[in-house]
């Protein structure tokens, strides 16, 4: 089975970048869907970005729009999100999803990569 692979948190302060990345195991994987979720701590778990495979369409949560960006890489399959901008609030562990058919819902995942932003 598919196995997905975060990179790239760490600390950085308010008004920085960091670049995530998630790597599928295979690199033929073609989902239906890939998406980052992110979770703080004592707080729900939250979808804030997804991106048709196929398509390039994207979806952005209120929270993040106009700051990160989501993208894939074919060759690599990849899905990346370009965070800019970086608010103390987004400090959470980030998890990259994917659905590889509708029907299955966001089936694979990545163990997590932790983001810090410091006042």
């Amino acid at each position: 089975q598919v196995q997905l692979v975060e990179s790239g948190g760490g600390l950085v302060q308010a008004g920085g970048s960091l670049r995530l990345s998630c790597a599928a195991s295979e690199r033929t994987f073609s989902p239906v869907a890939m998406a980052w979720f992110r979770q703080a701590p004592g707080k729900e778990r939250d979808l804030i970005a997804r991106i048709n495979w196929s398509s390039g369409s994207t979806y952005y949560a209120d929270s993040v729009k106009g700051r990160f960006t989501i993208s894939r890489d074919y060759a690599e399959s990849t899905v990346y999100l370009q965070m800019n901008s970086l608010k103390p609030e987004d400090t959470a562990v980030y998890h990259c999803s994917a659905v590889a058919r509708a029907t299955m819902g966001w089936r694979y995942w990545g163990q997590g990569t932790q983001v810090t932003v410091s006042s």
